[in-house]
């Protein structure tokens, strides 16, 4: 007598019994879809087929609609960063350049400045006066080297009284006159913020003041204002 094998079906797993549900809903629902198209325009099966092409298509639409001012405000978000970007390198920058150019008299009041006419200048003012009281400590206004010192405005006439000229790396010249005090010697290497001398009212002068230049030599008629050239060096002046 034979015996009878018995076969018994492999149970599905778990993933494709889901994977079947999920494909008999989606089915479910395209048929749906299908069947009022079809029923909308007399059950044709060619305008039910564009009906859900047209369906598709305004779902795409829609999206694409919604997905414009999804875009233009990221943009916008990009557009700031870079703004708030660009806006700390330059205060970066502008905070380096103070580190490394300084005023020559920690306070002051601007008085005569660069261009003036009038009977105390040979020419027009040379430089910018900066009103301080005898004694005020001056500073270099950037590292350099000394190459004038000394009284009759350090070889560029006694108008100028005690004065001092320093060559900078950048191929400019600072002047500092008037001075009651002379602290630095020819040949010598300084750098920024560098006490070189007491403000005085030496010279030609109509009163305690540092007459500060910047000049292209470093000799008398080559100086231009110093007070735009400070700001664009980040010295607020």
């Amino acid at each position: 007598m034979s015996q009878r094998k018995l076969s018994r079906p492999t149970r599905p797993s778990v993933l494709r019994t889901r994977a079947g549900v999920l494909a008999a809903g989606l089915g479910l629902s395209l048929a749906a879809g299908t069947g009022a198209a079809f029923a909308a325009t007399g059950g044709d099966a060619a305008t039910g087929a564009a009906a859900t092409t047209s369906a598709v298509s305004a779902v795409a639409h829609q999206a694409a609609v919604q997905a414009k001012p999804a875009s233009k405000a990221d943009d916008v978000k990009a557009k700031q960063a870079k703004a708030a970007k660009d806006a700390k390198a330059k205060a970066a920058a502008n905070a380096k350049k103070a580190v490394s150019w300084t005023d020559p008299v920690k306070r002051y009041t601007l008085s005569a400045g660069f261009g003036l006419g009038g009977s105390r200048w040979a020419h027009k003012h040379s430089g910018q006066d900066f009103a301080v009281p005898v004694g005020t400590p001056v500073h270099a206004v950037h590292g350099g080297t000394v190459v004038k010192a000394g009284p009759n405005g350090a070889g560029d006439g006694p108008a100028y009284g005690n004065a001092i000229v320093i060559k900078h790396k950048n191929g400019t010249y600072s002047q500092y006159a008037h001075l009651s005090q002379v602290k630095v010697y020819v040949g010598q290497k300084v750098t920024t913020d560098k006490l070189i001398g007491l403000s005085g009212n030496t010279g030609n002068s109509s009163g305690p003041h540092l007459h500060f230049e910047i000049r292209t030599t470093p000799n008398y008629g080559s100086a231009v204002n110093p007070v735009p050239f400070l700001r664009s060096v980040g010295v607020k002046v």
